[in-house]
């Protein structure tokens, strides 16, 4: 059985299509690595890539594109509504077909020490690849963002994994792991005002008390003047989409907001969506393993 690795590298760069386009080419560049989608978005100044392929292929390709975002990003001149530590702010790899959460662990640290023995830019281990419990969480590890990250180094627990306590002066730091599928979900709100985001993320993100596996927090959308409630749904069987959604739009009553749509970014487990059209259908005694067409069809 062939091995497949996906590899999700999110970069700081959401509105110059010539440097987000030269990321593209790179990726399709790689040998034994397929570019299954990328997409950017001008509000958060941030593109999601999406690769699958072989292990070997893989490593290679989120080497050459931080090598290539390093180039061509300066986080001294970066703004955006994404919270962002590196010009590449984090490289995840998850293991689709033949492989475990353990050779994506081992992807990850050989791929982090590659990338600073060789461009000098620093990294942190998360999720699975997390040496020590605290720095399982992304959004704890890159709190401060790349402006504070300097004296965060500096801190007896925060010293890279690898790199010297001191980013790169240019491309910053990035994160670096193996993890479970996730789908990037928000949820767009009838309202300009971010403090009414900002409250709807914290009463259903994990660490506040809410749901399990749901990272959330509020982002306004200047080019249509709306705040969102943007997700990271790191396990959407223990917290499906449609139970945030409707916990969003629960929690939007009591301000007198409604919800205007939501919008899934990059690649998405077929499931996560499946569940949500059982869920909306009342679909009884479903099955999804033998009622799905393109389960069949694709083995």
């Amino acid at each position: 059985m062939a091995k497949v690795v996906e590899c999700i590298p999110n970069f700081s760069e959401g509105r110059n299509q010539e440097t987000i386009g030269l990321l593209a080419e790179e990726a399709k560049g790689v040998p034994g690595v397929m570019l299954l989608d990328y997409s950017s978005d001008p509000n958060h100044n941030r593109s999601v890539f999406t690769l699958a392929g072989s292990p070997e292929g893989i490593a290679e390709a989120a080497f050459r594109l931080c090598r290539l975002a390093s180039e061509k990003i300066d986080m001294t001149k970066h703004s955006g509504e994404h919270p962002r530590m590196g010009a590449t702010d984090v490289i995840p790899f998850v293991p689709v077909k033949g492989t475990t959460i353990e050779e994506c662990v081992e992807i990850s640290k050989n791929v982090a020490k590659r990338i600073y023995d060789e461009l000098k830019i620093p990294s942190f281990l998360y999720e699975e690849s997390a040496r020590n419990p605290g720095r399982q969480n992304l959004a704890r590890v890159r709190k401060g963002q790349f402006e504070r990250m300097p004296e965060k180094l500096l801190e007896p627990e925060w010293a890279p994994d690898f790199g010297e306590r001191e980013i790169h002066p240019t491309a910053g730091i990035t994160a670096i792991g193996a993890r479970k599928p996730l789908v990037a979900f928000n949820v767009n709100l009838s309202t300009s005002d971010i403090n009414i985001a900002n409250a709807i993320a914290k009463a259903i993100r994990s660490s506040s008390g809410g749901y399990k596996c749901c990272k959330a927090i509020g982002i306004m959308l200047e080019d249509r003047n709306i705040a969102q409630v943007s997700m990271n749904m790191v396990d959407y069987e223990t917290t499906p989409l449609y139970r945030a959604f409707e916990a969003i739009r629960f929690e939007a009553k009591r301000w007198g907001v409604s919800i205007t749509g939501s919008e899934v970014i990059g690649l998405t487990p077929a499931k996560a969506l499946i569940d949500c059209a059982e869920y909306y259908l009342k679909i009884e005694a479903f099955d999804y393993n033998k009622q799905v067409l393109e389960n069949h069809l694709l083995g």
